[in-house]
């Protein structure tokens, strides 16, 4: 009997695939050592619409919502959206350089994106994140840490401080499973 392995060529075989354009190479020999949490909902503040997936794959409508007149024009992605009630899915190869991260830092590090895992959480600053949320991220991140040499993970406000808030103060940090490799 053989096992199927979890990730086939940075892709995890449980997720929802949904490939993004908004990628491009990680630099050649580079680790993929990080992974940055953040947190989002499209519009602002509103769940389980298609809007966090169109704005990844380039296909948000500016007429939708007044919001997106102000974002239709940005490519973005991260490697995972995990939505209000646990649906994982995967828009960025995790060999691949997905953009969600923008101007960082980390520990003297610029360009996070270079060697991190960005993983989004439906949510917002003002609203605790979902059970089923924390219990995909703690399985997201056990598989993760089998493939990749993870040892730091951080919120995004972390690594882009004054610019970014999220996940957001309602994040519970306690909740996160860190497998022995992570560190916080």
């Amino acid at each position: 009997m053989s096992v199927q392995p979890s990730f086939i060529g940075g892709w995890l075989q449980s997720a929802k695939i949904i490939p993004s354009p908004n990628y491009d190479e990680r630099p050649i020999g580079g680790d993929i050592s990080l992974i940055v949490i953040h947190a989002i909902s499209l519009p602002p503040g509103q769940f389980d619409g298609p809007g966090i997936i169109e704005l990844f794959s380039n296909h948000l409508n500016p007429e939708e919502h007044p919001y997106y007149q102000e974002i239709v024009h940005l490519r973005v992605s991260a490697h995972f959206l995990i939505r209000r009630q646990g649906e994982l899915i995967q828009f960025v190869s995790t060999f691949r350089r997905a953009w969600h991260a923008g101007i960082s830092s980390w520990q003297g590090r610029e360009r996070c994106n270079d060697f991190s895992i960005g993983i989004e959480l439906e949510g917002c600053d003002e609203l605790p994140f979902e059970v089923a949320q924390y219990e995909t991220l703690n399985l997201l991140l056990r598989d993760l840490v089998e493939i990749h040499k993870i040892s730091a993970m951080v919120g995004h406000s972390e690594i882009s401080p004054g610019r970014k808030t999220d996940p957001g103060p309602l994040f519970d940090w306690s909740l996160v499973s860190l497998p022995a490799a992570i560190r916080r």
